[in-house]
């Protein structure tokens, strides 16, 4: 059975990326370009999620908390600007 949650297998190309500060802040990027900061409960809450996962896991769990910030039409987007 295909996977349901990444179906386009965007997330085994590794797009999303963080990096923890030493105030235990966390900033997550997709491709390369900061999109949240997690901070307080939360930035404690996704260390402990990502703890011991795999990297295809932890691209997932990167996705979800991110949030819907892609919906599919940015290639139309860029196009349009060019």
């Amino acid at each position: 059975m295909k996977n349901q949650i990444d179906k386009r297998g965007i997330l085994d190309e590794e797009v999303f990326a963080y990096r923890i500060s030493k105030d235990n802040k966390v900033f997550i990027s997709y491709e390369g370009k900061q999109v949240t900061t997690l901070s307080g409960k939360s930035a404690d809450k996704f260390i402990a999620d990502i703890k011991g996962k795999d990297g295809k896991t932890t691209q997932l769990v990167m996705a979800k908390v991110t949030g819907n910030f892609k919906r599919g039409n940015e290639k139309l987007a860029k196009s349009k600007r060019n």
